[in-house]
């Protein structure tokens, strides 16, 4: 038997309004620590962004309250009222790395040792790119294992649509026990990850998990959730690793539960706005939208990584991606390379020269759209 979660974070989303609960409105005290800090700042990479190098005298401390309470009590937070306007791209970025590394420290995302992702869709751009960087809705799921808050800052918004779309883990933990408990059992059994080609092949790690992962662990009373399914499609696709039928039957039950309007809870983002969710307890996914057909107006979030050290260590047998991979994978990062302005130059560029060759990129598949295990366990 697994005990219910009883903390804050079991959340249902139609029972809660986030702008009551995980909305701050910055002050004007705060936006101006902040212009200060920017200012202390400078040009620096983004890599040499600190709270030493972006001093905050009182909104610190704050952040570091905030990130307490990201553990113990709902596990979401949404800061509100930053004055895009007044800020470039690569000015927000570097404000947005500033403010983070008072939560957390900056983790590498990929291979390419990237410490801020452009969630941007490039997909007539690029083939076969990964889901953040495709269109449309996504699934619901957490990040890499070695990241304990997950953050994305709005730049742009999509012409319509697009909300960030979460959901409590504890919440579908404890409605599964109550229902299905042979399901929820083999979440806790879990199922084999696989490392995207790439990271995979700059991993210190092998490629798969040589056991399963579960999907649910629990830390004094904490859930702990690790499911991403495109990991998870990869172990089955590529490397090979069957499902049983009650594991189809326990994911699609995981996600159903997810969509359904009892517990899943919509933020609408505005440019300047920034989320912050603790990526064990948490899901997230986002809506589908529509965007512009130039990539320079299109809806651009970029995502931060933060590893807090003053959080206990997830369960040994749930960490997939780990801490040691990411810092290898940081050896491999350029200084600069993630600014939105060159970022956002060198899709354009590239946009530019397939409509000048009349080229039609067809993207490939990606976990944007959401397909039962069942469809891509036989595919």
């Amino acid at each position: 038997m697994h005990p219910p979660i009883t903390t804050p974070a079991a959340w249902k989303g139609s029972e809660i309004d986030y702008r009551r609960e995980m909305l701050h409105l910055l002050t004007d005290p705060q936006i101006e620590e902040i212009d200060d800090a920017l200012k202390d700042c400078g040009a620096r990479d983004i890599a040499d962004i600190t709270p030493e190098t972006f001093p905050l005298p009182h909104m610190g401390a704050w952040l570091a309250a905030r990130r307490t309470d990201l553990y113990h009590g709902r596990g979401a937070l949404l800061l509100r009222g930053l004055p895009r306007a007044r800020y470039s791209s690569d000015e927000m970025a570097r404000i947005y790395v500033g403010l983070g590394s008072h939560m957390g420290q900056p983790i590498a995302q990929s291979y390419r040792g990237e410490l801020l992702g452009s969630v941007l869709d490039v997909s007539d751009v690029e083939a076969g790119v990964r889901g953040y960087r495709g269109g449309g809705p996504q699934h619901f799921h957490v990040d890499g294992s070695a990241c304990d808050i997950v953050s994305l800052m709005c730049l742009r918004a999509a012409k319509s649509g697009g909300a960030s779309r979460i959901a409590s883990a504890a919440a579908i933990h404890n409605a599964l026990l109550e229902t299905r408990p042979d399901l929820l059992d083999a979440l806790y059994t879990g199922f084999h990850h696989r490392y995207h080609e790439m990271d995979g092949r700059h991993s210190l790690n092998p490629m798969q998990s040589a056991d399963p992962v579960p999907v649910f662990t629990q830390l004094d009373g904490h859930i702990s959730c690790n499911i991403d399914g495109g990991s998870l499609r990869y172990a089955v696709q590529i490397g090979g690793i069957p499902w049983s039928p009650l594991q189809v039957e326990a994911y699609d039950a995981f996600q159903t539960l997810a969509r359904s309007d009892a517990f899943y809870l919509d933020m609408d983002f505005e440019p300047g706005d920034i989320q912050f969710l603790n990526n064990r307890a948490i899901l997230h996914g986002r809506t589908g939208f529509e965007d512009h057909a130039d990539v320079r107006q299109r809806r651009h979030l970029i995502r931060l990584w933060l590893h807090v050290p003053e959080w206990p260590m997830r369960p040994a047998k749930q960490i997939f991606m780990n801490l040691a991979d990411c810092h290898h994978w940081l050896g491999r990062r350029q200084p600069d390379m993630e600014l939105p302005s060159a970022y956002l130059d060198a899709m354009a560029a590239r946009q530019t020269q397939l409509r000048a060759q009349n080229e039609r990129v067809t993207p490939l598949p990606t976990s944007s759209s959401y397909r039962s295990a069942a469809d891509w366990v036989k595919a």
